[in-house]
Formats: C-alpha cells, structure tokens, sequence
C-alpha cells in the first residue's frame, strides 16, 4: 500500500523548499556588504577621475 501524504503539508514544504532556494539565489545576486558596495564606489569614482583628467581639450 501506499503511504498517506498530508497534500496541505506537502504544498507547504514545496513552498519552503522553493523559497530556500530563490532566497539564495538572491543573496549571491544582491547579498554585497557594505565595504563591498563603498570600495566598487570609490573605484569608479577613481576611474572616473582619471579618465577626466587624461583628457585632452580641443
């Protein structure tokens, strides 16, 4: 015989399997300190800089 599922339980553990999954899937997406964010800034910050003062005027 076949074991009897509880479908309300198992529609929930699939919804906390699916959201475990999406809510990693978000941290290596959005998840930067912010160190991480402030030195990625003040790099472009720098480049930006640089580029202006190398260039030329007409």
């Amino acid at each position: 015989m076949a074991d009897i599922v509880n479908l309300n339980q198992a529609r929930k553990a699939k919804a906390k399997a699916d959201d475990k999954v999406r809510t990693s899937e978000n941290r290596a997406k959005f998840g930067r300190t912010k160190a991480e964010k402030t030195l990625d800034a003040a790099r472009a910050d720098k480049l930006k800089r640089d580029l202006d003062g190398a260039k030329r005027e007409d």
